[in-house]
Protein backbone atom coordinates (compact mmCIF):
# COMPACT_ATOMS: atom_id res chain seq x y z
CA UNK A 1 0.00 0.00 0.00
CA UNK A 2 1.28 3.57 -0.68
CA UNK A 3 2.06 5.90 1.90
CA UNK A 4 -0.61 8.25 2.29
CA UNK A 5 0.04 11.99 1.28
CA UNK A 6 0.18 14.88 3.80
CA UNK A 7 -2.62 17.23 3.71
CA UNK A 8 -0.19 19.93 4.47
CA UNK A 9 -1.94 23.38 5.07
CA UNK A 10 -5.40 21.13 4.62
CA UNK A 11 -4.72 19.27 7.88
CA UNK A 12 -7.29 20.27 9.66
CA UNK A 13 -9.80 21.16 7.14
CA UNK A 14 -13.14 19.45 6.75
CA UNK A 15 -13.96 20.09 3.25
CA UNK A 16 -11.51 18.07 1.32
CA UNK A 17 -11.91 14.59 3.39
CA UNK A 18 -15.76 15.19 2.91
CA UNK A 19 -15.63 15.56 -0.60
CA UNK A 20 -13.53 12.75 -1.16
CA UNK A 21 -15.91 10.86 1.12
CA UNK A 22 -18.90 12.34 -1.10
CA UNK A 23 -17.42 11.23 -3.97
CA UNK A 24 -17.13 8.12 -3.08
CA UNK A 25 -20.68 7.38 -1.86
CA UNK A 26 -21.99 9.55 -5.10
CA UNK A 27 -20.34 6.95 -7.13
CA UNK A 28 -22.09 3.80 -5.03
CA UNK A 29 -24.69 5.75 -5.12
CA UNK A 30 -25.23 5.72 -8.83
CA UNK A 31 -24.38 2.27 -9.34
CA UNK A 32 -26.46 0.96 -6.80
CA UNK A 33 -29.80 3.73 -8.37
CA UNK A 34 -29.24 2.63 -11.98
CA UNK A 35 -30.57 -0.73 -11.76
CA UNK A 36 -33.76 0.48 -10.55
CA UNK A 37 -33.98 3.31 -13.64
CA UNK A 38 -33.49 6.00 -10.82
CA UNK A 39 -30.97 9.38 -10.58
CA UNK A 40 -28.86 9.70 -7.50
CA UNK A 41 -30.85 11.56 -4.88
CA UNK A 42 -33.75 9.12 -5.45
CA UNK A 43 -33.67 7.25 -2.06
CA UNK A 44 -33.29 10.11 -0.26
CA UNK A 45 -36.15 12.61 -1.34
CA UNK A 46 -38.28 8.85 -1.08
CA UNK A 47 -36.92 8.43 2.62
CA UNK A 48 -37.72 11.89 3.72
CA UNK A 49 -40.93 11.79 1.88
CA UNK A 50 -42.16 9.03 3.72
CA UNK A 51 -40.74 10.61 7.15
CA UNK A 52 -42.15 13.91 6.94
CA UNK A 53 -45.89 13.45 5.38
CA UNK A 54 -46.99 16.76 4.59
CA UNK A 55 -43.89 18.51 4.25
CA UNK A 56 -43.53 21.35 1.36
CA UNK A 57 -41.43 20.94 -1.56
CA UNK A 58 -39.35 23.65 -0.94
CA UNK A 59 -38.32 21.82 2.74
CA UNK A 60 -37.55 18.57 1.51
CA UNK A 61 -35.07 20.14 -1.20
CA UNK A 62 -33.32 21.79 1.66
CA UNK A 63 -32.92 18.35 3.63
CA UNK A 64 -32.06 16.95 1.05
CA UNK A 65 -29.44 19.36 -0.47
CA UNK A 66 -31.24 19.76 -3.51
CA UNK A 67 -32.24 23.10 -5.19
CA UNK A 68 -35.79 23.32 -6.26
CA UNK A 69 -35.83 22.27 -9.59
CA UNK A 70 -33.56 19.13 -8.93
CA UNK A 71 -36.14 17.79 -6.57
CA UNK A 72 -38.90 18.73 -8.70
CA UNK A 73 -36.90 16.53 -11.44
CA UNK A 74 -36.80 13.46 -9.31
CA UNK A 75 -40.28 13.69 -7.46
CA UNK A 76 -41.31 13.72 -11.35
CA UNK A 77 -39.25 10.61 -12.10
CA UNK A 78 -40.42 8.99 -9.22
CA UNK A 79 -44.00 9.86 -10.00
CA UNK A 80 -43.86 8.66 -13.34
CA UNK A 81 -42.67 5.07 -12.00
CA UNK A 82 -45.48 4.80 -9.83
CA UNK A 83 -43.07 5.42 -6.60
CA UNK A 84 -44.77 8.86 -5.61
CA UNK A 85 -48.02 10.62 -6.02
CA UNK A 86 -48.56 14.58 -5.85
CA UNK A 87 -51.67 15.76 -4.86
CA UNK A 88 -53.17 19.53 -3.84
CA UNK A 89 -52.45 19.90 -0.16
CA UNK A 90 -55.88 20.08 2.22
CA UNK A 91 -54.40 22.75 3.85
CA UNK A 92 -52.97 25.09 1.42
CA UNK A 93 -54.17 24.88 -2.12
CA UNK A 94 -51.14 26.37 -3.41
CA UNK A 95 -49.11 23.57 -2.14
CA UNK A 96 -48.48 19.96 -3.83
CA UNK A 97 -48.32 17.34 -1.36
CA UNK A 98 -45.96 14.37 -1.86
CA UNK A 99 -46.75 10.96 -0.50
CA UNK A 100 -44.78 7.50 -1.44
CA UNK A 101 -46.76 4.82 -2.81
CA UNK A 102 -46.81 1.56 -1.71
CA UNK A 103 -44.71 0.33 -4.63
CA UNK A 104 -42.76 3.50 -3.60
CA UNK A 105 -42.12 2.10 -0.16
CA UNK A 106 -40.75 -1.28 -1.90
CA UNK A 107 -38.06 0.81 -3.83
CA UNK A 108 -37.12 2.61 -1.27
CA UNK A 109 -36.20 -0.24 0.86
CA UNK A 110 -34.53 -2.21 -1.57
CA UNK A 111 -32.81 1.19 -2.57
CA UNK A 112 -31.72 1.31 1.27
CA UNK A 113 -30.63 -2.24 1.78
CA UNK A 114 -28.37 -1.68 -1.58
CA UNK A 115 -26.95 1.41 -0.17
CA UNK A 116 -26.75 0.34 3.57
CA UNK A 117 -24.78 -2.23 1.51
CA UNK A 118 -22.32 -0.58 -0.59
CA UNK A 119 -21.56 1.79 2.59
CA UNK A 120 -20.48 -1.46 4.45
CA UNK A 121 -16.73 -0.54 4.18
CA UNK A 122 -17.55 2.39 6.31
CA UNK A 123 -19.83 0.86 8.66
CA UNK A 124 -16.74 -1.32 9.11
CA UNK A 125 -14.14 0.62 9.79
CA UNK A 126 -16.21 2.34 12.19
CA UNK A 127 -18.06 0.32 14.09
CA UNK A 128 -21.61 0.85 15.51
CA UNK A 129 -20.68 3.37 18.40
CA UNK A 130 -18.27 5.57 16.03
CA UNK A 131 -20.55 5.85 13.32
CA UNK A 132 -23.17 7.18 16.08
CA UNK A 133 -20.70 9.96 16.81
CA UNK A 134 -19.46 10.27 12.99
CA UNK A 135 -23.67 10.93 12.33
CA UNK A 136 -24.07 13.50 14.86
CA UNK A 137 -20.88 15.26 14.61
CA UNK A 138 -21.94 15.24 10.64
CA UNK A 139 -25.52 16.44 11.96
CA UNK A 140 -24.41 19.36 14.11
CA UNK A 141 -21.93 20.37 11.07
CA UNK A 142 -24.51 20.31 8.85
CA UNK A 143 -26.66 23.08 11.48
CA UNK A 144 -24.06 25.36 11.99
CA UNK A 145 -23.80 25.56 8.09
CA UNK A 146 -27.73 25.95 7.88
CA UNK A 147 -27.74 28.86 10.53
CA UNK A 148 -25.66 30.99 8.24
Amino acid sequence: MAKALDWGILAGSVGPRVRLLRNALTARSIAVSAPHGLPTGSLTVLALIAANPGSSQSALARRAGLNKSALVGIVDQLERKGLAARDRSTSDRRRNQVTVTPAGEAAMQALFAAVTGAEGPIRDALGSADLEVLLGLLDRAIGAIEER
